[in-house]
C-alpha cells in the first residue's frame, strides 16, 4: 500500500532528521542554527507522516487492503509521538513576542562593544532598535527594570563579575572596570546557541548603583522568552549573593 509505505518512510526520516539536528548541534558537528533547522524539518515531516498515516489507515480499512494496515498504524503512532509534544511546546511558546533583544532600559540601553567582533557576520550592527523591540517587550513581558544595589559602582561591578563567573553556561568576553561594563556569551546546553549579554553598572544620585542589562540572541527572530528569563534569573542570583552586611533594599525599578 503506497500511502502506508510513505507514512512509514516519513516517520523514519523524521526520526533521522531530529536526531541529526540535535546530535550535530550538541557535539559541534554542525552549526547550532543548522542543527535546529534539521530538527524543525524533522518536526514538519512528522506532521506530514501523521496525516499520511491517517489516510493510509482509512484506505486499509477494507479486508482486501489490510496488508499495509499495521505499517500505517505504526507510522502514525511514531509520528504522533514526535509531533504532538512539539506542537504543544510551540503553542505554549506562541505567547512570547517575536523579538530576541531584551533590555532593562529602552532609552539608554547598554551597548555592546566587543560582541560585534564575535558575530557570524563580522561587525554586525548591535545597536538597540527601540522602535522595533520596546513596545513588543512591554506587551509580552511587562516592565523589566534594573535592580538597585546599595554599593558603589566599583563594588557592584565586582559582585556582578563574580556572579557572572559562577554561571556555568556563561563566558566573559569583555570587562571594562573604567565604565563598569561586562560582556558575556551565554551558550545553551543542548543546541549551543550563543547569545550576547551586556551588563553595565550606573551610579545613582544617592551613592548606590543600578545594574542595567541587555540580552540578545544571534540567531532567529524570536527567542521563546529566553532572554527575558536570563535577565530575571541573573538578577535573582545577584540578590542571592548579598551578604548580611549589605544594607541593600534590592529595589527594582518600576520601568525599564
Amino acid at each position: 500500500m503506497t500511502f502506508a509505505w510513505l507514512a512509514f518512510f516519513d516517520a523514519l526520516l523524521a526520526i533521522a532528521m531530529i536526531a541529526a539536528g540535535m546530535v550535530g548541534a550538541h557535539f559541534h558537528l554542525t552549526a547550532p542554527f543548522m542543527g535546529f533547522q534539521l530538527f524543525a524539518l524533522g518536526f514538519l515531516l512528522s506532521i506530514l507522516g501523521f496525516l499520511v498515516g491517517l489516510l493510509a489507515i482509512f484506505l486499509t480499512r477494507k479486508p482486501q487492503a489490510r496488508a499495509g494496515r499495521n505499517r500505517a498504524l505504526m507510522a502514525t503512532v511514531v509520528c504522533a509521538v514526535i509531533a504532538l509534544p512539539l506542537i504543544v511546546t510551540v503553542l505554549r511558546s506562541s505567547k512570547y513576542p517575536p523579538i530576541n533583544d531584551i533590555t532593562t532600559d529602552f532609552d539608554n540601553p547598554p551597548e555592546f562593544v566587543n560582541a560585534q567582533k564575535l558575530q557570524h557576520e563580522p561587525n554586525r550592527d548591535m545597536k538597540y532598535d527601540k522602535a522595533k523591540y520596546a513596545d513588543r517587550q512591554l506587551k509580552g513581558y511587562g516592565p523589566i527594570g534594573p535592580i538597585k544595589e546599595r554599593l558603589s559602582p566599583a563594588d557592584a561591578f565586582a559582585r556582578v563579575t563574580e556572579v557572572a563567573k559562577a554561571s556555568p553556561t556563561w563566558t566573559i568576553t569583555y570587562s571594562d572596570p573604567a565604565t563598569n561594563t561586562l560582556e558575556v556569551v551565554a551558550t545553551s546546553k543542548l543546541w549551543h546557541f550563543n547569545d550576547d549579554v551586556v551588563i553595565q553598572i550606573r551610579p545613582t544620585p544617592d551613592g548606590a548603583s543600578l545594574i542595567e542589562m541587555r540580552s540578545k540572541s544571534r540567531d532567529g527572530i524570536g527567542d521563546f522568552g529566553v532572554n527575558a528569563r536570563r535577565i530575571k534569573r541573573f538578577f535573582d542570583r545577584v540578590a542571592l549573593s548579598r551578604n548580611d552586611n549589605d544594607q541593600n533594599t534590592g529595589d527594582q525599578e518600576d520601568q525599564p
